[in-house]
């Protein structure tokens, strides 16, 4: 399976079916194995930042800068098991762990205001000043019982978004 000139077993499937906890049907897998192998252009097993950047719906992401940092050299394990929070089969807390990863820029298992604010510029863009995004923080984590010298864990995520309804969803076309 790390060669993508190979093809997927049976047994490869039902395995990385039990990896990302039963995300994707057989038929699915099938599809992002195509994929992948599509990505995946000098056959080397895994996809690099700028194979990932070839996608155009990936490229203009906001946050594609911070997901590169997650996903640079991934194996086709890797990434079924990346993209299984984006199905609709993946509980609210496998998302919010995600979540997670993405704002914790340093990979501490601690998201502080100042990496809140670094998502929000790469959101926001132009469209709001530095004062304005400060501001808003402030009063959400306020609202949620936080202040800015607080540093949030999982479990504070867990609390803040598991009540809410998360749409991180993305269709896998099935070939």
């Amino acid at each position: 399976m790390g060669n993508t000139s190979s093809m997927l077993t049976q047994y490869d499937i039902e395995e990385l079916q039990e990896h990302c906890n039963h995300a994707f049907s057989q038929q699915e897998i099938v599809s992002l194995y195509h994929r992948f192998c599509q990505l995946d252009r000098n056959s080397g097993g895994f996809i690099s930042a700028d194979e990932f950047l070839s996608v155009p719906e990936f490229a203009v992401n906001p946050l594609s800068q911070r997901l590169l940092r997650m996903l640079d050299g991934l194996n086709f394990k890797d990434f079924v098991a990346f993209l299984s929070a984006f199905s609709s089969r993946t509980t609210l807390q496998q998302k919010i762990e995600f979540i997670f990863r993405v704002y914790d820029l340093d990979g501490d298992g601690k998201v502080s205001f100042n990496d809140i604010l670094c998502v929000m510029r790469d959101l926001t863009g132009p469209f709001m000043s530095e004062q304005q995004r400060q501001k808003v923080l402030n009063h959400v984590l306020e609202e949620a019982g936080y202040t800015r010298d607080s540093s949030l864990v999982l479990s504070d995520f867990i609390k803040i978004l598991g009540d809410s309804d998360l749409k991180m969803e993305v269709e896998v076309p099935i070939d």
